[in-house]
């Protein structure tokens, strides 16, 4: 399956290459400069805005401290007439870095490796930051309180406008079996981030532990990342769903970069990726029993925050021995 980057760029990478130097990726160097900016102080009462550009602060390295680099985002936004002078940090807009990966401290950026995310925001300004901030790679219109995604059939999808660059991110999630890289198409999929436990891996852990190679439905998949877990823990079929096919389109694709290669891709049919062992489907959870004739061990539903879940497990009841809500 074709795993190339709509921007056509190396965004999509094998997780053997995502995880190869992680722990120093956003590590600052002896070099590095330690900033103390105030987050909900105006950052032009604690700095000369007008000094920013593409090398203030920036070490021989390579990397710049994310306070530096929001400062820089924010200092566009000035100029553009988005913000004014009484701007903070905090308010400026959501930073997400890409590869998402947990970290105890403030990171330092390499080129590339930020995603934001503001309702504010307009085309002109973007294209400005993606030109200027070499750290950004994308810039999103939306509001974080919104969930990107399809919460249920009977509802519309969020989306956030990409306004410039790429929104392809890439999380780094903990399992016990191995750690996964969990591409999202970010304007598309809901927004998590990284955590050194998984509370979601650790509810499905204890869950596994019960059973040998157990048969998995992933009613609500998502990107995949509860699905595959479940192939890295052994279990002998996978069937992955989710009603937003640009969800089970990013399914197929962790599923190619973390070692699950995929056989055949046809989003005309009902199985729209397979591979040895697993399937994926992208249909309506209550749908799934006129397409599946067989009986799970476990069903696993991860609905969105606020969605009433009880006709999911009505249906999951209906193909699995087990029922997971996560």
């Amino acid at each position: 399956m074709e795993t190339q980057c709509r921007c056509g760029d190396a965004c999509i990478q094998p997780a053997s290459m995502v995880l190869k130097d992680i722990e120093s990726f956003y590590r600052a160097c002896t070099l590095c400069k330690t900033w103390n900016l105030k987050k909900f102080s105006p950052l032009a009462s604690q700095m000369d805005i007008g000094k920013i550009n593409t090398t203030f602060g920036l070490c021989d390295c390579g990397r710049r401290h994310l306070d530096i680099v929001i400062a820089h985002v924010l200092k566009i936004m000035i100029d553009e007439g988005i913000k004014d002078e009484r701007s903070t940090l905090r308010d400026t807009c959501v930073p997400i870095i890409t590869p998402a990966y947990p970290l105890n401290s403030i990171p330092y950026l390499p080129e590339n490796s930020l995603v934001i995310l503001s309702d504010e925001v307009n085309k002109k300004c973007a294209q400005r930051i993606v030109k200027e901030v070499r750290e950004v790679k994308g810039v999103l219109k939306g509001n974080i309180m919104e969930t990107a995604g399809l919460k249920d059939s009977d509802l519309s999808p969020n989306v956030y406008e990409l306004l410039a660059g790429c929104e392809m991110r890439c999380d780094i999630v903990q399992t016990p079996y191995g750690t996964l890289c969990i591409h999202k198409d970010q304007g598309k999929i809901h927004i998590e981030f990284p955590q050194v436990k998984s509370p979601k891996i650790e509810i499905l852990q204890k869950v596994l532990e019960k059973y040998d190679a157990p048969s998995v439905l992933d009613c609500t998949c998502g990107p995949g990342t509860l699905g595959i877990t479940c192939l890295k823990a052994g279990a002998r079929e996978v069937v992955f769903n989710d009603i937003w096919f640009p969800a089970v389109v990013m399914t197929a694709v962790n599923l190619e970069t973390n070692g699950f290669p995929v056989d055949t891709w046809d989003p005309e049919k009902d199985v729209i990726v397979e591979g040895e062992k697993f399937k994926v489907y992208s249909l309506d959870i209550r749908q799934l029993k006129n397409v599946l004739d067989e009986k799970f061990d476990i069903c696993i539903i991860d609905a969105f925050p606020g969605i009433d879940t009880e006709e999911f497990v009505e249906a999951a009841g209906r193909l699995g021995k087990e029922v997971v809500v996560i």
